[in-house]
């Protein structure tokens, strides 16, 4: 019994050795890549900050003369033009008052024509010596005396007139009014600091902006700002605005770096015929960094980084994926300037390099780069 279960599974092992072996996996296709060469055109290296908009003539109108408020000739946010009247004061008293002035004047004068005659008269007595020194003197400084009178006379008179001029308070430049801050019948009083604040008004067209350069990119542009005959162009975003829409100029720099911030304060100024721009709006600045070059443009799905460095993944001529170490440079209009490390002809892979590894086959698919502008 024992031999035949021997001979039985030396027989099995038999069958199994001459068994066929399964046939093997043919290898998986090669993956399609999408791929996109480089955009080359001129760019311009640029660096943004932030900054508040600032009417370039802004007025607190004040009362430069005593008096109830009597009329209020404006709408309240709208546009005024320089010299329309805006307030009235009561006029009353200060009409009485040119009046007043006006007959002392006519009285100065009245008085120093009468001894102007008298002296006249005196230089004619004088040469015959007829009359006494003593007379001729006094009639002399009479004369004196009513000439400066005239003139006083005269100055307060202008002090009158103007005062009475000052109860019309006219608007002093072209632009946007906020609201009255008094209403008809209060009192209003004058003076440059303690006086009443009447109203505010604002130009509108052009506008500045005000934004803070680090001292870094100061010492960059520093030549081109300071050193160009043609002042440096500024452009201006809205910050609820997708694009740079207003293209202004430099205007202003700032004669030294503020040692708590490190930066310099500078100024664009912008066109505002269309009112798109309001003083105090945050805005976002881009100021060119040196002249226009030609670069090299990807986007920015295609960079990876490997130990710190970043790379790119391109299709070489054999359709094998190859790591390309590269240098960037800065975004213009969604794409990233490559600086080092490629061709305008290098196929860069820029979809699914995270499944890509150097020295894969592959199959390329030539699409146009994304986002480019």
């Amino acid at each position: 019994m024992t031999k035949i279960l021997i001979l039985a599974s030396a027989f099995l092992i038999a069958l199994a050795g001459c068994s066929v072996a399964p046939p093997e996996m043919p290898p998986p296709p090669p993956l399609k890549a999408k791929v996109s060469r480089p955009v080359s055109r001129p760019v311009t290296d640029v660096a943004e900050f932030t900054g508040r908009t600032m009417a370039v003539e802004s007025v607190k109108l004040r009362a430069r003369v005593w008096g109830h408020l009597q009329k209020i000739n404006f709408a309240e946010g709208g546009d005024v033009k320089k010299n329309d009247i805006l307030f009235v004061i009561d006029q009353r008293s200060y009409k009485a008052a040119l009046t007043r002035a006006e007959s002392e004047v006519a009285q100065a004068e009245a008085r120093y024509k009468r001894l102007l005659n008298d002296q006249r008269r005196a230089d004619g007595l004088a040469k015959s010596k007829a009359i006494s020194q003593e007379d001729y003197d006094k009639i002399t400084g009479d004369l004196a005396e009513a000439a400066a009178m005239k003139n006083s006379a005269a100055a307060n008179r202008e002090v009158a007139r103007l005062n009475l001029e000052f109860t019309e308070v006219k608007a002093p430049i072209s632009g946007h009014v906020s609201r009255a801050m008094v209403t008809v019948g209060n009192m209003v009083e004058s003076g440059e600091t303690g006086g009443t604040v009447l109203t505010t008004i604002m130009s509108t067209d052009p506008m500045y902006a005000y934004f803070d350069v680090d001292d870094q990119t100061w010492v960059k542009i520093r030549d081109q700002v300071t050193g160009s005959a043609e002042p440096a162009k500024v452009h201006l975003s809205i910050s609820s605005k997708a694009g740079y829409q207003h293209v202004g100029k430099l205007d202003f720099v700032d004669n030294q770096i503020d040692a708590g911030t490190g930066t310099m304060r500078m100024r664009g100024i912008f066109p505002n015929s269309q009112r798109l721009l309001t003083p105090g709006l945050f805005v976002r600045i881009r100021l060119p960094l040196g002249a226009p070059h030609n670069g090299l443009l990807i986007t920015e799905r295609a960079i990876d980084s490997d130990q710190g460095q970043k790379v790119v993944y391109v299709v070489n001529g054999e359709n094998q994926v190859e790591k390309r170490a590269v240098k960037l440079g800065s975004l213009h209009d969604g794409l990233r300037e490559v600086t080092e490390g490629l061709s305008v002809s290098d196929q860069v892979i820029i979809e699914g390099i995270q499944r890509v590894r150097p020295g894969m086959p592959v199959v390329p698919e030539l699409i146009e780069m994304p986002a480019a502008k």
